[in-house]
C-alpha cells in the first residue's frame, strides 16, 4: 500500500466514522437511550466527566457528550450542502466563462476575483450576519465563499483545454458549444475537483466553527461545536475544561480526516499524470 492509499484510507475511515455517528446518534436519542442534547433541567451544571455524563455537563446542565456527537451531523449536513451548492454554481459558470471568453469572461473573472480576495472567514461572517442564523443560511453563506474557488479552477482548465486540436476538429465538423462542453470539457475539468472538494470541506468545518464561536451560524438550540466552544469560553479559565475539550477535539478529528483524504487523493492524481 503506497502513501496515497494510506492517507486516503485513513481519511476515509475517519469520515465514515463521523457519518456513522451522524446517522446513528439521532436515532438512538429518539429511542430514549441517550438524553436530549437540549435538555439539562434535571442535571447539575458544570458536572465533571463521570459514569452518568461521560463528558460532563455544560452551564445549562446539558450533556456535553451527546451535544458533541449530535453536532457531527449538523456539521456534515451544513458543510456537504454548502460544498454541493458551490460546485453546482461554480463549475457551470467556470466552464461557460472559460469557453466563451470575451466580455462575459472578463465580467465574471472580475466578480469572482473580488470575492476571492476577501478572507474566507470575514466574507462568511458578513453573509451569515445578513442572512441570519439558521442551518440553511449557514450553508448558503459557506457556499458563496467557495464558489470563486471552483470557478477559478474550472475556468482556467477550460481555457487551456478548449484550444486542444480535438476540440478544434469537433468544431470543424459542426459540433455546437453545448455538445463540446458536455462531451469533452466537463470530463477534463471534473477530474481536479475531488481534491478541492475534500480540502474545502475541511476548511468549511473550521469556518462553520468560527461562525458559531462568534454567535452566528446556527441557532443556539442546535448542537454545534463552534457555539459550544463560545459558551465554554468563560468556563475554561475556572478549570471547567471539559466543556471545550470534547467539541474542539471532535472538530479537529473531522478536519483531520478530510485533510488526509484530500492529501491522499492529490498524491494519487499527481502520480498518475
Amino acid at each position: 500500500m503506497n502513501l496515497s492509499q494510506r492517507l486516503a484510507g485513513c481519511g476515509a475511515f475517519i469520515l465514515f466514522v463521523y457519518m456513522g455517528v451522524a446517522i446513528l446518534v439521532p436515532l438512538i436519542t429518539a429511542l430514549g437511550y441517550l438524553p436530549d442534547p437540549n435538555s439539562g433541567l434535571d442535571n447539575p451544571i458544570y458536572a465533571p466527566p463521570s459514569f452518568d455524563h461521560w463528558c460532563g455537563t455544560d452551564r445549562l446542565g446539558r450533556d456535553v457528550c451527546v451535544r458533541t456527537l449530535q453536532a457531527s451531523g449538523v456539521a456534515l449536513q451544513i458543510v456537504f450542502f454548502a460544498i454541493f451548492l458551490g460546485v453546482l454554481l461554480g463549475v457551470p459558470i467556470g466552464i461557460l466563462s472559460g469557453y466563451l471568453g470575451g466580455g462575459l469572461d472578463r465580467c465574471l473573472v472580475l466578480i469572482m476575483d473580488t470575492l476571492y480576495s476577501v478572507p474566507v472567514l470575514l466574507l462568511s461572517v458578513v453573509l451569515a450576519f445578513l442572512l441570519g442564523r439558521g442551518i440553511l443560511n449557514a450553508a448558503v453563506a459557506l457556499c458563496v465563499v467557495y464558489v470563486p474557488q471552483y470557478f477559478r479552477v474550472v475556468r482556467n482548465q477550460t481555457a487551456q483545454v478548449k484550444s486542444e486540436l480535438y476540440i478544434e476538429a469537433a468544431k470543424s465538423m459542426g459540433a455546437g458549444p453545448l455538445w463540446i462542453i458536455r462531451k469533452y470539457l466537463f470530463r477534463n475539468v471534473i477530474t481536479s475537483l475531488p481534491v478541492l472538494l475534500t480540502l474545502n470541506a475541511a476548511d468549511a468545518v473550521l469556518v462553520l466553527g468560527g461562525l458559531g464561536f462568534l454567535g452566528l451560524g446556527v441557532p443556539e438550540s442546535v448542537p454545534e461545536w463552534g457555539s459550544d466552544l463560545h459558551m465554554a469560553l468563560s468556563a475554561v479559565p475556572t478549570g471547567i475544561w471539559w466543556t471545550a475539550l470534547y467539541p474542539g477535539f471532535a472538530m479537529f478529528g473531522l478536519v483531520l480526516g478530510l485533510s488526509l483524504l484530500g492529501e491522499g487523493l492529490e498524491i494519487f492524481i499527481t502520480d498518475r499524470k
